[in-house]
């Protein structure tokens, strides 16, 4: 796949979208302006930035603002901006459980959603870009857990949306990405537009994924994080990343 970004006709609440084809890479810490001009040597132009959440490990993001995000759109970086909000009630990793949801997961959807669009808003992200809901895996066969999951992660689409940005939604493809297609099978509305799959280990194939129709989420809806915790060097720099595959929505850098 050739590394494209064109602006489509699709609007998100009247506004268009930029829709980015290739490879991106991303990690816990947004890199430096200089180590995003080293990498321009990788093949990849797209970069996942942990811009917001309660459950975002690396809260401290010593380089993304306003400046980072300009500068990297001037090379020609596309970013994918990445939401870690509140955790499912049965999130299988430890570092995650003092992040679930709480008792009222419509409304904690809907707060998170609104905070979401107000940071990317400040950042220079303009209407029209995706915003990817990261939710860690969890134990999808405890159905009450999984009740409460599919509130949060439906008001919190829904949200988005209704204020003119485009749901995504980052998550394992056994738990988080099967459990939507279990939903949209079933009928259920206010799903995510964008479907960013973690299977670590295959070969990137954007409709290759087996809990997946691939029929649904198509076109320009899907990313594939295929491998992570790897380290790559280039230009000079070296960084540890996860590695994806994408068709998708970016953001719109203003």
């Amino acid at each position: 796949m050739a590394d494209t970004s064109t602006v489509d006709g699709t609007k998100a609440g009247g506004a268009q979208r930029k829709i980015f084809q290739g490879w991106a890479f991303d990690r816990c810490q947004a890199p430096s302006v200089s180590t995003m001009r080293a990498w321009l040597a990788s093949p990849y132009r797209g970069v996942g930035v942990y811009f917001g959440g309660r459950g975002r490990h690396c809260k401290n993001q010593k380089h993304l603002n306003k400046s980072w995000l300009r500068a990297t759109k001037q090379m020609g970086w596309n970013v994918l901006p990445i939401y870690v909000g509140s955790q499912s009630p049965c999130v299988i990793a430890n570092i995650k459980r003092k992040f679930t949801i709480g008792g009222n997961a419509w409304a904690q959807g809907r707060q998170e959603a609104r905070d979401a669009v107000n940071q990317a808003r400040r950042l220079g992200m303009a209407p029209g870009s995706a915003l990817y809901l990261d939710m860690e895996a969890y134990r999808l066969g405890q159905r009450r857990c999984a009740r409460t999951t599919l509130a949060f992660m439906r008001s919190w689409n829904r949200e988005v949306r209704q204020r003119n940005y485009v749901p995504g939604f980052y998550s394992s493809a056994n738990s988080g990405v099967r459990h939507m297609e279990r939903a949209r099978k079933a009928g259920e509305r206010d799903l995510p537009e964008v479907m960013w799959f973690a299977r670590w280990n295959v070969p990137p194939s954007l409709y290759g994924e087996k809990w997946l129709d691939r029929r649904a989420w198509h076109p320009n809806r899907r990313i594939h994080q295929y491998a992570g915790d790897v380290t790559e060097r280039h230009g000079g720099r070296r960084l540890a990343i996860d590695r994806n595959r994408v068709d998708a929505p970016v953001a719109i850098i203003r």
